[in-house]
């Protein structure tokens, strides 16, 4: 849906009409809880003199999302703290505050300093302190509210970033993770930008099933994956077998290059309706001690949370044959390929492997994966209807003497080479008038794509 259309600009209309109230009785409360630790009496309680305000019909991202997790009251105050510094951060200046006879902030407020943020950034001391104040059996309370097996923590929708191990837990800054913010603020998804913290790229594709070209047996054997990730929670809940089974399905696609396993990723998100993410790993391992596990946890984390599949493409460079531990680079690059093993077999998701050679990984390796597909050069009838798939409904027109069937039968190429062929031709086609695609152009791309595999034949023949 474009930005523009009206949908979106409702959708905005409507989370800023709740957010207004929201975030207005979040402010009232501070206030309140602010005179009570100066020493003033309220009346009753602040929950019975301050509800929140009654949620809006669905439609509105921040409700849908107070409503899908069942929020208590003190539960929104918790998402309202973390939000708060993003739309409205001189709602928290107030804690700024100091206390005149220590010439310091408050230590029971809570809170860190940014780098370039000069608002005032809450921890879980601060989330304690406007949930309970200094009633220390409330505060006991609501640390379950601060676990991390909460739905809020559990799922994703908040997060404690402890950076000093030594130190409270609660002294750790109380964030919205980018999935969750995108979600409160637009409704939309997060994806986010490549690169050496996230080493990942989502594919996509314009074709469909019908344009993919695999022996019978491939094709059964993908009709398994999509099975079990349309039927996962039947086979694992209903039917009792998370007790024998791991969550989630590993597969090793193998074969030559352009035999359409990066294609195959794709069309499995497309009619799964889940993205699919092509892992970069050389961008993964890193050389320093602990930062490619790191990296590998922000991956891992965003993929299981929002329910992507992940296709590590050329896995071999990665998790090929592991070597013998002759001196310290050889142990950690087997602790890293440890690692990865590791996080991979415990993804309840879809992980997809990739590979030129089943042979550049051992059994143990293999014996982790539900399934091995192997994605061999098409035969002849394959790759006529590769041709043909590739030249038809097309605005140009084939010269006489292009003969598909003779291409098909006497050159051995993949479909990307095939495809790469195409491209070659059309470049030449789009220069004349009319537009036509020549025996002797198709000829010159399919020399080439064999000459890059050190296979050479007479272009023009």
């Amino acid at each position: 849906m474009s930005p523009g259309s009206a949908q979106p600009s409702a959708t905005l209309a409507a989370n800023a009409a709740f957010l207004h109230e929201e975030l207005g009785w979040f402010s009232q409360w501070l206030d309140l809880r602010l005179r009570q630790h100066a020493g003033e009496s309220l009346p009753g309680s602040l929950l019975d003199t301050h509800p929140p305000p009654p949620l809006p019909a669905p439609g509105a991202p921040y409700a849908d999302l107070v409503r899908e997790f069942a929020l208590g009251p003190h539960e929104r105050l918790l998402l309202a703290l973390a939000f708060v510094p993003h739309v409205r951060p001189e709602a928290l200046d107030a804690f700024f505050i100091r206390n005149q006879a220590l010439e310091r902030r408050f230590t029971e407020f809570g809170g860190v300093a940014g780098t370039s943020h000069g608002g005032f950034l809450p921890t879980g001391e601060t989330a304690l302190f406007l949930l309970a104040g200094d009633d220390l059996h409330a505060r006991l309370a609501h640390h379950r509210l601060l676990h991390p097996e909460h739905p809020l923590f559990a799922r994703r929708v908040l997060r404690l970033d402890r950076r000093h191990p030594e130190e409270p837990p609660l002294s750790a800054a109380l964030q919205l993770p980018p999935e969750s913010l995108e979600r409160l603020t637009t409704g939309g998804t997060y994806h986010p930008p490549f690169g050496p913290e996230f080493p990942a790229q989502r594919i996509t594709t314009l074709l469909e099933w019908e344009d993919l070209v695999l022996d019978p047996g491939v094709r059964d054997e993908l009709e398994d994956i999509l099975t079990w990730t349309r039927h996962q929670g039947t086979l694992m809940d209903d039917w009792g077998l998370k007790k024998q089974l791991k969550p989630g399905f590993r597969s090793l696609f193998h074969g030559p290059p352009g035999t359409g396993k990066t294609l195959t990723a794709a069309l499995l998100g497309k009619a799964t309706g889940l993205p699919v993410f092509r892992v970069d790993l050389s961008k993964v391992v890193s050389k320093y001690i602990g930062e490619t596990e790191k990296n590998l946890a922000s991956l891992f984390d965003h993929a299981q949370h929002q329910r992507w599949i992940l296709f590590f493409d050329e896995a071999d460079a990665l998790f090929g044959k592991r070597t013998e531990s002759r001196n310290a680079n050889d142990h950690a690059a087997n602790q890293q390929i440890s690692y990865l093993l590791q996080r991979i077999e415990d993804f309840p998701g879809i992980a997809l492997l990739a590979s030129n050679l089943r042979s550049n990984f051992d059994e143990a390796f293999a014996r982790r994966f539900q399934s091995t597909i192997h994605f061999p050069i098409p035969g002849p009838t394959q790759r006529l209807k590769l041709w043909e798939a590739c030249l038809r409904d097309k605005p140009f027109q084939l010269a006489p003497d292009v003969d598909l069937t003779r291409l098909a039968r006497e050159y051995e190429l993949a479909g990307g080479a095939i495809i790469n062929a195409l491209r070659y031709a059309a470049l030449k086609a789009v220069l004349r008038e009319p537009h036509e695609v020549r025996l002797h152009d198709l000829l010159q791309g399919v020399s080439r794509e064999l000459n890059k595999e050190g296979r050479y034949v007479l272009s023009g023949r």
